[in-house]
């Protein structure tokens, strides 16, 4: 443990900004999971709606800072391609 008071603040805040990164990244690939199965499955509207719920949620995660703005760009490249190929 730090002896430095700014250093156990830090420690607080970088776990408390852990836990918020993995519940982001936890509906991350849940949103994309659920594209995936649609996809399995055939059905092109419930894919179209998940994909559409994945991209809101990348999108969300890009702006808080969880993932880079190219990873999620890419994801949602290539679920969309997915997508259009169904």
């Amino acid at each position: 443990m730090a002896n430095i008071k700014s250093q156990k603040k830090r420690i607080l805040t970088n776990e408390k900004a852990r836990l918020r990164n993995n519940s982001y990244k936890s509906e991350l690939k849940t949103a994309i999971r659920a594209v995936h199965s649609a996809l399995t499955a055939g059905d092109k509207e419930a894919a179209t709606s998940a994909l559409k719920n994945a991209s809101k949620k990348l999108d969300k995660a890009v702006s808080k800072g969880v993932i880079h703005k190219n990873n999620a760009a890419n994801r949602k490249s290539s679920i969309a391609k997915q997508v259009s190929s169904l």
